[in-house]
């Protein structure tokens, strides 16, 4: 078979294959390393959520197992605060770049001036990260707790904010909801991609004590279960932007990722996969490339948004 190119780049971030990691279920990489390469392997790697200053999370259970091939976490967010985060893992991020593995750095906030610090703190402190990704998922304190993003407009205003602070690529990860039209806004104010989706908001309740199973009410449900949802996501925020997009939810194999990339996802992340089977990841891009082969195409870069109605 021909050999296919499987390097894509996201808004700027150049990644030598289209796999990256859903921030929260990797760690910050070197977790994974007692299974493989992972400098070698990935095309990038996006760390777990940092704010400017330490946050404590939620108090445990944070995490039950569904029926239906899926996981609920409300882990809240836990971190050090972005100073401690580059003291403990900055030397080990900057070797997976020299390795060839791209570093996203996530940034998460309860206001948009805590965006805009942990973006300042990133740019003095993080000479590793190749770009940022900005969760605008987090509850808005000021605002009763709503998302940052939840609307065309709360999301603009979080980007109009952080924009000036970089040059970096500033990849923006978004909630199950509205992506096209938040989308529009986020690409206007000067987003270079999108990540989608979060996970999707669910409840567990335990019968017999009639409390939830986790420690909130409701908590975030990722797994292949809400693939198909991420895949149809994905297609309708591809169809209003021109921006890249990088494809999350329920990847756990070759063929998922090859559906986000024929949605319109130029990379894809593999999140819950990794928590269930740590060795998925030189699979799951061992199949993509499998495919890509079979499809007959030089590039693999032509596959992304190739879906025929």
């Amino acid at each position: 078979m021909v050999s296919v190119s499987m390097a894509v780049d996201l808004g700027g971030i150049k990644m030598r294959n289209p796999l990256n990691t859903a921030s929260g279920t990797y760690g910050n990489g070197w977790q994974f390393e007692g299974f493989y390469d992972v400098g070698a392997t990935l095309g990038a790697i996006t760390c777990k959520g940092v704010a400017a200053e330490p946050w404590d999370g939620n108090p445990a259970p944070r995490l039950a197992e569904l029926r239906g091939s899926a996981i609920m976490n409300s882990v809240g967010l836990q971190n050090p605060g972005i100073p401690a985060f580059v003291d403990l893992y900055g030397s080990y991020l900057q070797g997976l770049r020299d390795r060839g593995c791209q570093v996203i750095c996530q940034v998460a906030g309860h206001s948009i001036d805590e965006y805009v610090r942990a973006i300042e703190l990133y740019e003095e402190l993080a000479p590793f990260a190749s770009g940022f990704e900005i969760n605008i998922s987090c509850p808005n304190i000021a605002a009763g707790g709503a998302a940052m993003g939840a609307t065309p407009a709360a999301a603009a205003e979080v980007m109009a904010a952080v924009r000036p602070r970089t040059s970096r690529p500033l990849v923006v990860k978004m909630a199950p909801h509205d992506v096209a039209e938040i989308g529009r806004a986020l690409e206007s104010e000067g987003a270079d991609a999108l990540s989608l989706i979060n996970t999707i908001p669910g409840m567990a309740i335990d019968v017999r004590t009639r409390k939830s199973r986790l420690s909130r009410p409701t908590a975030g449900v990722s797994g292949p279960a809400i693939h198909a949802i991420a895949v149809r996501m994905v297609w309708e925020c591809a169809k209003a932007v021109k921006i890249p997009l990088c494809g999350i939810g329920g990847v756990a194999s070759g063929e998922d990722a090859a559906e986000m990339i024929l949605a319109g996802a130029t990379a894809v992340s593999v999140g819950t996969a990794n928590m269930c089977e740590p060795t998925c990841v030189p699979r799951i891009l061992a199949e993509l490339e499998q495919w890509a082969q079979e499809q007959g195409v030089n590039d693999i870069n032509e596959l992304i948004g190739a879906f025929e109605c």
